[in-house]
């Protein structure tokens, strides 16, 4: 009888370990930051007319274009203006979400392909020069915020 009862205490202490650790894995997750986004942001993010942005260094022959709607309109009235972050800086941004981008471009069934179109290719090694590091760093962010997603261990602030 004590044997039976001793088996009993044993497996009630695992369902309550068992508990236990659900319920403080549970308060791990709800400590979730949220970003706040202003009114005039969820305007950008609204618009349906379709902006079109060229990020180009002519000296160094990249490009990229941007189809988004609200993009060129967040850029030039909610983004911090040009000169705000280092070059440095953004390079080391870019190349943190690049990477994520790409590795979401290859899983399109865990991905949305409709988000994730087409692999991006930049290159650490290569001086693309301020403004397609600052445009491309600023679209990551409109990306991030407008879309809900996360492409680095940072929060997309502005």
């Amino acid at each position: 009888m004590e044997k039976n009862m001793l088996v009993l205490l044993k497996k009630i202490g695992v369902v309550v370990s068992l508990f236990l650790i659900v319920i403080s894995l549970s308060y791990c997750g709800s400590t979730k930051e949220t970003l706040s986004i202003s009114e005039q942001e969820k305007e950008t993010f609204n618009q349906v007319e379709g902006d079109t942005i060229r990020i180009a260094n002519e000296e160094t022959e990249y490009e990229i274009i941007i189809i988004e709607p609200g993009f060129y309109t967040w850029l030039n009235s909610i983004a911090r203006p040009e000169g705000y972050y280092s070059q440095s800086f953004m390079e080391n941004r870019n190349w943190i979400m690049v990477t994520e981008w790409n590795q979401r471009v290859l899983q399109p069934q865990r991905y949305s392909p409709l988000l994730y179109e087409l692999q991006i290719n930049y290159q650490r090694n290569i001086d693309y020069g301020y403004e397609v590091n600052y445009k491309l760093y600023n679209y990551f962010i409109y990306f991030q915020r407008k879309y809900n997603q996360r492409l680095g261990p940072f929060l997309p602030r502005i």
